[in-house]
């Protein structure tokens, strides 16, 4: 038996912006008992279009399944298979750390410095971070705020948001 390659994935779906069509996406995913690390939607440029970026952790079977599956409903009008493209992909990350003292927000000027955050809001004792950057490198930020600050770390995260870079786009022509 062929041993079951998990990796991280992630597609772009292009799919009609019409009421539900959100929802039967991540039905299509919760009805097969796929889990999804992240799903980012918006309009496009059309405003009948939307594109959704999802993120998933899955085998190659269990993958193409999911494509396949996609690419049979209706409000998909077209999948992309990002998994192994050259893209930019980035996320969104708001951190939120209270109880501070001076020596700490000291510390916390020099960390946004190191992982390109921004301080976005600040009182005499509590700073709210802006991010956005691949997922890795905000976890590392998250990990070191979590080691640093303990449970005074407050976190919000959008889902990633991906587009071929354009020297994909030219080779394929």
């Amino acid at each position: 038996m062929a041993e079951l390659k998990i990796k991280k994935r992630t597609i772009s779906l292009f799919v009609e912006n019409e009421i539900g069509v959100l929802a039967y996406i991540a039905g299509l995913f919760s009805g097969k008992s796929y889990n999804l690390d992240s799903l980012t939607v918006g309009t496009t440029i059309d405003p009948t279009i939307s594109r959704m970026t999802i993120s998933l952790t899955s085998d190659d079977q269990t993958f193409e399944q999911i494509k396949k599956q996609l690419n049979r409903s209706v409000p998909v009008i077209k999948v992309i298979d990002f998994t192994d493209a050259s893209i930019f992909m980035k996320e969104l990350m708001y951190l939120k750390v209270t109880g501070c003292d001076a020596k700490e927000m000291k510390r916390i000027a020099g960390i946004c410095e190191k992982y390109d955050a921004n301080i976005i809001d600040c009182t005499s004792d509590s700073v709210l971070l802006e991010c956005v950057e691949k997922e890795e490198k905000n976890n590392k930020l998250l990990e070191l705020c979590k080691d640093k600050f303990g449970d005074r770390v407050e976190i919000v995260r959008g889902g990633g948001v991906a587009i071929e870079a354009l020297d994909a786009i030219a080779n394929k022509e």
